[in-house]
């Protein structure tokens, strides 16, 4: 179990970074965050090593009014029971606006053991089945990336394919449900063999973290080596986008706390408004996105803060697929 916190995150004016401070963002009350034109989004650093001109910062936009309303009738659920973790939310709310600045540091909590055991999300129905002809909400992606004949129907011949690269990567359980944790492997495997195949990250003399939002992934390159390699992300749900193009990691923060949503979101790395690059407590591939924010498992997370310094940067492209 995730232990309480010691104290609580004291919020002040100054940051607790040896760097240039950030400009303080007013709190939000209750009723949410900040309207967005309150505060203009942070300016994006220019780099010293390339005359490119650094893209202005994108928009920051309000999340909709209405509650995402892109759950099925059905939502899927964690196939082993009690493998949900409800201490911390996995969904961290995007911020919308630039993080408040904290004075000191509270250290967040250190994730469960088994964080990284992976469980399928699949419908109650399927739960305990040997296997199941049920057709899965990744059904094609798993059959292209298996190389089955896609059809975008499961069969007993994709069943027990599926079944058996769940045993192969000891996801459970390996029922042959072609969900998100199973396509998100099966992703991450095939992006170790061939990284970019559509050449869609531009290739700098400086690093560059490129995040392919189609295929759920993210890498850092600087120049032709590879200095993060390739990893699952979640990004943002419907109506709730993680913002393509350019942007530059423009504040970090290890121990950062949502001061809106009073979450915890380590290894914090801002680089458009309210959302950046951070650790979540559980797995990253659900049935749902982020709000915004694109998030890694805290290993990951916690490799990355190794590699980013304050103004790399950052290319996002491609669109979360829906479910």
């Amino acid at each position: 179990m995730l232990f309480g916190l010691a104290a609580v995150l004291a919020l002040g004016p100054t940051s607790a970074l040896a760097d240039t401070p950030e400009p303080v963002v007013p709190a939000a009350d209750a009723s949410g965050p900040v309207p967005p034109a309150a505060v203009p989004p942070a300016a994006v650093p220019p780099l010293a090593d390339t005359s490119e001109p650094v893209p202005p910062p994108s928009a920051v936009d309000a999340p909709p009014a209405e509650a995402d309303t892109s759950e099925s009738v059905d939502p899927l659920v964690p196939g082993v029971v009690g493998a949900g973790r409800a201490e911390y939310p996995m969904d961290t709310p995007d911020q919308v606006l630039p993080p408040l600045q904290s004075q000191g540091d509270v250290p967040v909590p250190e994730p469960e053991a088994d964080v990284d055991e992976l469980v399928e999300y699949l419908p109650r129905s399927v739960i305990g089945a040997a296997c199941t002809a049920t057709t899965g909400t990744h059904q094609r992606q798993v059959e292209r990336l298996l190389k089955l004949t896609v059809d975008g129907v499961q069969s007993a011949a994709d069943c027990r394919a599926v079944k058996a690269f769940q045993v192969r990567e000891k996801i459970k359980p390996a029922n042959g449900y072609a969900g998100p944790v199973t396509w998100a492997r099966a992703e991450l495997l095939a992006a170790r063999k061939n990284l970019d195949p559509g050449r869609r990250c531009p290739v700098k003399k400086y690093a560059v973290a490129c995040v392919d939002l189609d295929r759920q992934l993210m890498w850092v390159r600087k120049d032709k080596k590879v200095t993060f390699p390739v990893v699952n992300i979640r990004s943002g749900r419907v109506g709730y986008a993680t913002r393509t193009g350019w942007h530059a990691v423009y504040w970090r923060h290890k121990d950062h706390w949502s001061s809106i949503y009073n979450t915890p979101m380590p290894f914090s790395q801002f680089f458009s408004g309210g959302q950046a690059f951070h650790a979540v407590y559980g797995q990253i591939a659900t049935p749902t996105g982020s709000r915004g924010c694109v998030n890694l498992s805290y290993a990951n997370a916690r490799k990355l803060w190794d590699v980013l310094r304050k103004g790399d940067r950052v290319y996002i492209w491609g669109k979360r697929p829906g479910r």
